[in-house]
């Protein structure tokens, strides 16, 4: 099987694993810098060239898109989208999962768990917003943030008040939500490949900081599940059409809430914290799943 793998650096631990993967079990893989792809739009035979060659066909693409590129690197997995490669996880999912409002929106139309959120985009409805989530203290998290950036915790009113005028002076695009006390600074990230959590770890904030973000200085260990909890993990990943999903929830006095749901998870914590090869488990999923013009939300938004 051919396999194409976008990712900006071969180097990181990931697409390294993945590409390891890939040819420990007889693959042809090879990694494509998205932003080195460029792309023939053309009606009888869409194609994409790389360092001044045609790509060809692949049997799946592993789309490894890094948030600062999304526009772009959306456009080359349609691409081979359209050229009948079999996607990991499809262009339109991604799309979706790193609009966390349009996330949050699908959740919650689909009843999955989510913490209260409110959002706006005329100051004049400031107060009305920290009422929504029930007051301070709250979180004020950015729609664009990564890995725990934009995400700031205002524990009284006036302070939520300042971080959300300021957000707005800056023409940022933020939500809001409830802060989950409870929690104690920790959530859980699930691994979810198919109908399945292949993998989960629990991530504990480090001594004065809110955010468990493994990239704050977070750490990571081993976590067993209940029902519930892989139950709204799964359920999530599938509402956003994702394959392949590291789905963070956190435990509340109200059971299991989804806090995100990520398109593009990286191996290095799950593997390390749970000691499963997950990237064999991707892998296997490829093999199993692959299919051309195997695209399940085609021509959808």
């Amino acid at each position: 099987m051919k396999i194409a793998i976008l990712s900006r650096n071969k180097k990181l631990y990931s697409t390294s694993r993945l590409v390891e993967t890939c040819r420990e079990r007889g693959h042809d893989v090879k990694v494509f810098d998205t932003l080195k792809c460029y792309m023939d739009i053309a009606t009888s035979a869409p194609g994409i060239n790389y360092q001044g060659e045609d790509v060809g066909y692949y049997d799946a693409v592993i789309p490894r898109i890094g948030a600062s590129i999304t526009v772009y690197g959306l456009s080359v997995l349609r691409q081979f989208e359209m050229t009948g490669s079999f996607p990991l996880n499809e262009s339109v999912a991604i799309g979706r999962s790193r609009d966390k409002l349009r996330s949050f929106q699908l959740l919650s139309r689909k009843g999955v768990g989510l913490p209260v959120t409110s959002f706006a985009h005329s100051v004049q409805n400031t107060k009305h917003l920290i009422e929504l989530v029930g007051g301070a203290p709250l979180i004020v998290k950015l729609l664009s943030g990564t890995h725990g950036r934009g995400i700031v915790l205002a524990e009284t009113k006036k302070a939520a008040e300042g971080v959300i005028d300021a957000f707005r002076e800056l023409k940022a695009d933020f939500l809001i939500q409830e802060f989950i006390k409870e929690a104690g600074g920790a959530d859980i990230r699930c691994f979810v490949i198919g109908d399945k959590v292949v993998a989960a770890m629990k991530r504990q904030a480090k001594e004065g900081e809110f955010r468990s973000n493994l990239h704050r200085g977070g750490t990571a260990v081993l976590v067993k599940l209940n029902p519930a909890e892989r139950a709204i993990a799964v359920r999530a990943a599938q509402v956003v059409g994702l394959n392949v999903a590291g789905v963070d929830i956190v435990r509340s006095k109200h059971g299991p809430l989804v806090l995100e749901v990520n398109s593009s998870p990286g191996l290095e914590g799950i593997e390390k914290a749970t000691g499963k090869d997950v990237a064999s488990m991707i892998v296997t999923f490829i093999e199993k799943n692959a299919k051309k013009n195997k695209t399940r939300t085609r021509g959808k938004g």
